[in-house]
């Protein structure tokens, strides 16, 4: 009988805590400033990512061939939808090795609503991961306020999200 009673509390206590964790980011004091880039999107425009500064940024490095990138894409169309007019962008960055050979015909089965550009895995050092996915958030004074290295949990980063576009710029606050 004490199965069966353990295994009850344990499922009401499951539904009664929180299903969110607490935002994880990085205290504003200690953010660290993102590592600038310029690459160039399908058509060839330059995206810089400094030119972003003044929006919360929500940069993905991804692949077509990672499974877990796939499954988080759906999310940041969803976010970059929901929050543009809020000040996030959405910008991909692809590590896959063959480039837009990969990419293209990826973008055109998947209506990704952010741009995209091809990164390398140097950029992986520079931003401090070696494996995918992975997701930075960049505050908008351009510093990195959270990076997820793996699949992160959509509900958390939404609040994350939610949380940055809340804060004010320092050059706004001044």
């Amino acid at each position: 009988m004490r199965g069966p009673m353990v295994t009850t509390i344990a499922l009401v206590v499951s539904f009664a805590l929180p299903a969110v964790a607490p935002a994880d980011l990085t205290p504003a004091a200690s953010r660290k400033t993102a590592p600038d880039f310029t690459l160039t999107d399908r058509k060839g425009a330059p995206v810089k990512l400094s030119a972003y500064k003044g929006r919360v940024v929500l940069l993905d490095f991804w692949a077509t061939w990672c499974t877990g990138c796939k499954a988080e894409i759906p999310w940041y169309v969803e976010f970059q939808s929901k929050y543009k007019k809020n000040g996030l962008s959405a910008l991909g960055v692809s590590m896959d090795d063959d480039g837009w050979k990969s990419v293209k015909p990826f973008l055109q089965q998947h209506k990704i609503n952010y741009p995209t550009v091809i990164g390398n895995w140097d950029m992986g050092d520079r931003f401090g991961f070696s494996s995918m996915p992975a997701t930075l958030l960049i505050d908008r004074d351009g510093r990195i306020a959270d990076l997820h290295v793996g699949m992160v949990d959509k509900a958390a980063f939404e609040n994350e999200i939610q949380t940055l576009l809340k804060e004010r710029a320092k050059s706004a606050a001044n």
